[in-house]
């Protein structure tokens, strides 16, 4: 059976709701706790040549640049604040300006600095030229087992290093996975990734991708950072079919949350049997079954067989060769990416303008 056409939603709109460790075929150590750099107002925007539009979304896009100061490309996301205060996401820009400032991490997009005129916040990122892995996956039709099993680990380890830190990431999916040069992962787009040091760790903000939620997001009873690990099931299930596991044809989002919450996932005869008994970890409803949310935590997922011949560390390191390397010609190649029209960059940087949220976006 060829996997359908997949056409998904970015993300779902945002409610509130009520109310290494020491081990064999264990992921690398880290540290407990995380420093928040100070990477406000490092930039201005006559440092920054604009090239081209690398990606639009519902309040902002990301551009190509390239530095005056050391010729380096990067990836700048402009956010119109009005845009991000009319759908109600102050809180996620903020979000992700406060957790891409404590973590980095080789499977991580790094924020280099931010700053903000009176219309627009800015984000200067890493630029990874190798475009989105959900383009990939779509070229490819569904990955090799191996091929699946090298993305989904260097996912997991990002993963893994985030909970660590009491960061929930909440919006796994192939769309926010990237690829550098070098053809290894690097995870984007921290708008609700959410810090819970500090707190007990359980949330009810309705938010993700439709075909990633968990079940108990559905339920709307409070959630941990288990949902995460539930995400890199379907995720690995999506990589290896072609489709994600909870797949509707009308694409009618009550129909999905109901085949989630039933939680009946029909295997592809082709799916080794060790990849079948990871997914059945991760794919459960059950907290008390669930991969990632037992006593050993993460350990249960990376000394599991299917990942037996992974040396953690090797991949941390990137020691393990990428299966497949963009076709990147010279620095600053953006051919991986589709073209956007552009628009008026004379709307940047004016500072005429009167700021109407002085207060909302103090960091930036």
């Amino acid at each position: 059976m060829n996997p359908p056409e997949i056409a998904r939603d970015n993300q779902l709109g945002v409610a509130d709701l009520p109310a290494s460790v020491t081990e064999t075929h264990s992921a690398p150590r880290v540290m407990n706790s995380l420093p928040v750099r100070q990477l406000g107002g490092r930039y201005k925007l006559s440092d920054f040549q604009f090239l081209r539009t690398l990606g639009t979304g519902s309040f902002g896009r990301v551009h190509l640049v390239r530095s005056h100061h050391n010729e380096r490309f990067y990836a700048v996301k402009v956010l119109r604040k009005q845009h991000v205060v009319k759908m109600k996401q102050v809180e996620h820009a903020n979000n992700e300006h406060r957790v891409l400032s404590m973590v980095r991490h080789p499977f991580l997009i790094n924020l280099w600095g931010t700053f903000q005129d009176p219309t627009f916040l800015y984000l200067v990122m890493d630029f990874a030229p190798g475009g989105e892995l959900f383009t990939l996956l779509r070229q490819s039709r569904r990955f090799p087992h191996q091929v699946a099993k090298f993305y989904i680990s260097e996912v997991a380890l990002a993963i893994d290093f985030l909970h660590k830190h009491d960061i929930i990431y909440r919006d796994l999916k192939p769309e926010n996975i990237l690829l550098g040069a070098d053809g290894h992962l690097k995870l984007i787009d921290f708008g609700f990734a959410k810090d819970t040091a500090g707190s007990i760790g359980v949330c009810w903000t309705l938010c993700g991708t439709p075909d990633y939620l968990a079940p108990e997001v559905i339920r709307a009873r409070g959630y941990n950072k288990s949902v995460d690990w539930w995400s890199l099931g379907v995720l690995l299930f999506e990589m290896l079919a072609g489709y994600p596991p909870f797949y509707t044809q009308d694409n009618n989002p009550i129909k999905l949350y109901e085949k989630i919450l039933a939680g009946v996932v029909q295997y592809p005869s082709f799916f080794e049997v060790g990849a079948k008994d990871l997914l059945r970890s991760l794919l459960t409803a059950d907290l008390s079954k669930r991969y990632g949310n037992l006593v050993r935590g993460s350990r249960d997922i990376f000394s599991h067989m299917w990942f037996a011949e992974i040396d953690w560390d090797c991949l941390y390191r990137k020691e393990i060769p990428a299966p497949y390397i963009p076709n990147i010609s010279v620095d600053g190649d953006a051919s991986q990416f589709e073209k956007y029209p552009e628009v008026d960059l004379a709307e940047y940087g004016r500072m005429d303008l009167p700021d109407e949220y002085p207060n909302l976006f103090p960091d930036f």
